[in-house]
């Protein structure tokens, strides 16, 4: 299989979407329904708050993805539209309400994702466990996906998770290896890829991780972390085009193709990843429902 590099210049903003980033209105009665509830009872999701491009299709499927600790991070990432600062205080009622949520949407499967919160000694990886419990405790058949954050690589805080058991624990490189001080300033990409092979030494059934494109990566580059995930013995990949959530954001440099997204697809797969979504509007927690098998 080919590996031909494809480079645009470093400086090169891209300009205007294209047709395949177009996105029907969501319709459908689950998703009025969901959409509802969560407007009657100031429900909190990353689905609405993010203007996901996919909410109609996993809210249909029963698939909704919340955020925990606050909407304020410690880390500046130059991708993420989340606020930067001093976070409030933790409140220790959380995990039961994102489980009265969860249980009120009829949610099958929750993602629950966090902000960083570097001024905490645990990171938050106590109300990360609590919140898995809760859940649990009030939607028995609800299954989970935790996408979580590095924890500084702490062990302690990542055992956390590993200790709820999770059916998919994820964790996100979001760039190659070249771009990743530029991308995600305060991470790393080796600190990443331990985090993803601890889980998997610790005994999680899945793993998963993501990455976005358009950022002025090579196709070597994004075959490399490919690679390099595979390595860490990750289950699942998903890959999608980086769109800038404002001005003072990276620019997109580059609109990938649906052709260059279906050869990731395979590429991944033949390196044997269990599931690989790629294309350009697929997020973090696309077909997540899926993955738990």
């Amino acid at each position: 299989m080919s590996t031909q590099t494809i480079a645009p210049e470093k400086k090169t903003v891209a300009k205007g979407k294209p047709k395949w980033l177009r996105v029907k209105l969501p319709t459908g009665k689950k998703y009025t329904e969901l959409r509802n509830l969560v407007d009657r009872y100031d429900l909190h999701t990353i689905c609405t708050s993010g203007s996901c491009p996919n909410m109609g299709e996993c809210w249909s499927e029963g698939t909704a993805t919340f955020m925990i600790l606050g909407n304020i991070c410690t880390r500046s990432c130059g991708f993420c539209g989340v606020k930067t600062g001093r976070p409030e205080t933790v409140d220790w009622d959380e995990p039961e309400k994102v489980a009265r949520s969860i249980k009120l949407m009829k949610i099958k499967h929750a993602v629950i994702t966090s902000v960083d919160r570097d001024d905490l000694k645990d990171m938050g990886s106590i109300i990360w466990g609590e919140t898995v419990k809760a859940i649990r405790r009030m939607n028995p058949e609800t299954t989970l996906e935790t996408l979580i954050p590095d924890f500084q690589g702490n062990e302690r805080n990542i055992d956390r998770i590993v200790e709820v058991l999770p059916e998919v624990v994820s964790h996100n490189m979001e760039t190659v290896k070249r771009l990743t001080r530029e991308v995600r300033i305060q991470a790393k990409y080796d600190r990443s890829l331990a985090v993803l092979k601890y889980l998997k030494d610790q005994g999680v059934n899945r793993t998963k991780s993501g990455i976005m494109l358009g950022l002025g990566e090579t196709e070597n580059e994004v075959i490399e972390t490919l690679h390099d995930l595979k390595n860490a013995k990750v289950d699942i990949v998903t890959i999608g085009q980086y769109l800038q959530p404002s001005k003072k954001h990276l620019p997109v440099q580059q609109f990938i193709t649906p052709d260059q997204f279906k050869k990731y697809e395979t590429i991944g797969l033949d390196l044997g990843f269990k599931h690989v979504e790629s294309s350009a509007l697929v997020r973090s927690s696309y077909k997540a429902q899926k993955h738990i098998n």
